[in-house]
């Protein structure tokens, strides 16, 4: 499989040979059970404090004819708190009571990790990049790709030298991404819980910059909207597929395409 190479002015170089990689069958199965587990393992451990709903003096006793006594007063045998007369023998500890513990809380013990096989990954990975280099499934993924003429893009390898925003932005508009760098700067606000934990807005993902080594290009490409720079040894499924769902455009570096080899 051949594809062109572009310089970083945006004019074509030349060609050059891919790995077969770029050529494997899509799985879309494997891809989703390998970003699910990605993602799992990204996961913070998180769980109720243990005394949570326990910190009280509410207790229960049913001996007869003492002070006090709990029982024969026609109401459910809860522990409740005594000596309080504005609460009232009111319940707590129990998990239908106000203030009570949670019957079944989060655990931070709990164990978030989904394995998978060490070939299912390498499988995985090669059918996310296989599926970048594939036109259908990248505008099924949403993208704006009309000007594009090869898939996948490859710049030669000063790119990973760029140290300006302005430069990748040039460049990127270029090789046909205009429209697609428009599509990302746009901004939606998210239904739900979201808008008041921090995340309020969502935006749409764009292209990804793989590079074999970073000379300055992950500073300078992290302020664009949308875009990503990783390099070779640090990427996962879930970077090429966002979501489970492959497709995703890439740009690579000239050495990062025979480092695959």
């Amino acid at each position: 499989m051949k594809t062109v190479v572009y310089s970083v002015t945006g004019a074509k170089k030349g060609e050059i040979n891919l790995a077969s990689a770029f050529s494997k069958p899509v799985r879309e199965d494997i891809i989703k059970k390998a970003v699910l587990s990605e993602r799992n393992d990204d996961r913070q451990a998180y769980g109720a404090n243990k005394t949570a709903g326990m910190r009280t003096s509410a207790h229960y006793h049913g001996r007869r004819g003492i002070r006090h006594s709990m029982m024969n007063r026609e109401m459910a045998r809860m522990k409740r708190i005594h000596d309080a007369s504005f609460l009232g023998f009111a319940a707590r500890i129990v998990p239908q009571a106000t203030k009570g513990r949670k019957a079944h809380p989060p655990k931070s013990e709990k164990n978030w990790e989904q394995k998978v096989n060490k070939k299912e990954k390498t499988a995985a990975l090669y059918s996310a990049i296989s599926a970048c280099s594939n036109k259908e499934i990248v505008k099924k993924r949403g993208h704006k790709i009309k000007e594009v003429n090869e898939l996948p893009l490859v710049i030669e390898s000063k790119i990973e030298s760029l140290k300006k925003t302005k430069d990748i932005k040039n460049l990127l508009e270029k090789i046909g991404l205009k429209n697609e760098l428009s599509r990302c700067r746009e901004k939606k606000v998210r239904p739900g819980k979201g808008t008041r934990r921090g995340r309020k807005y969502t935006r749409k993902k764009g292209p990804i910059i793989i590079v074999k080594d970073d000379k300055g290009i992950l500073k300078a490409g992290r302020n664009i909207a949308g875009i990503d720079v990783v390099s070779l040894k640090k990427l996962r499924v879930q970077d090429l597929a966002p979501g489970g769902d492959p497709g995703r455009i890439c740009i690579w570096s000239e050495d990062a395409t025979k480092e695959i080899k």
